[in-house]
């Protein structure tokens, strides 16, 4: 078998505009990858299933150079109706507005959510200003009967919950 065959046995494969087969590129295949994990995100239960919001999470956010604050939409049995990234900040912050993520709540009638967050450092741990930001968004959803789940923080593939720290 020659060195060409053995390297394309091994590479994923799209399909042109030409329908020829050529490899995929590395872009391609993160985005066939978020899709993948968005399905899987979107068909079941996130609470059974933490580890498949964590590996979407990582795609999702682990390699971005800038901060993004996100929240994942949970009906009452806790199945995902959306993933919305609420807030863009820069390389070491950003600002997030708890009267918008109250409204987002409200329009999607979620009744519960996840917080989430990256930190491009690549550092997980929680500042003071990320656990009052919980505190204060767990207050305000909780005047409209929607609960905080988790607060996640993504760092490259490392991730800290809120919730397995006691810090909700």
């Amino acid at each position: 078998m020659s060195q060409l065959s053995l390297s394309l046995d091994s590479s994923l494969l799209v399909r042109d505009v030409t329908g020829d087969y050529r490899p995929a590129n590395a872009d391609e295949v993160l985005q066939a990858a978020r899709r993948v994990l968005a399905g899987q995100m979107r068909t079941c239960e996130v609470l059974n299933s933490p580890q498949v919001v964590r590996d979407f999470l990582r795609v999702k956010l682990g390699a971005l150079e800038h901060e993004v604050f996100a929240v994942i939409h949970l009906d009452a049995q806790n199945r995902v109706i959306d993933y919305v990234e609420m807030f863009r900040g820069t390389v070491s912050q950003t600002s997030v507005y708890p009267r918008e993520v109250v409204k987002e709540a409200l329009a999607r009638n979620s009744a519960a959510l996840l917080l989430v967050h990256n930190h491009p450092s690549g550092a997980a741990e929680p500042s003071r200003a990320d656990e009052m930001l919980t505190q204060t968004l767990k207050s305000a959803l909780a005047l409209v009967d929607v609960r905080v789940l988790d607060h996640l923080i993504v760092a490259g593939g490392a991730i800290l919950s809120f919730a397995e720290r006691g810090l909700l």
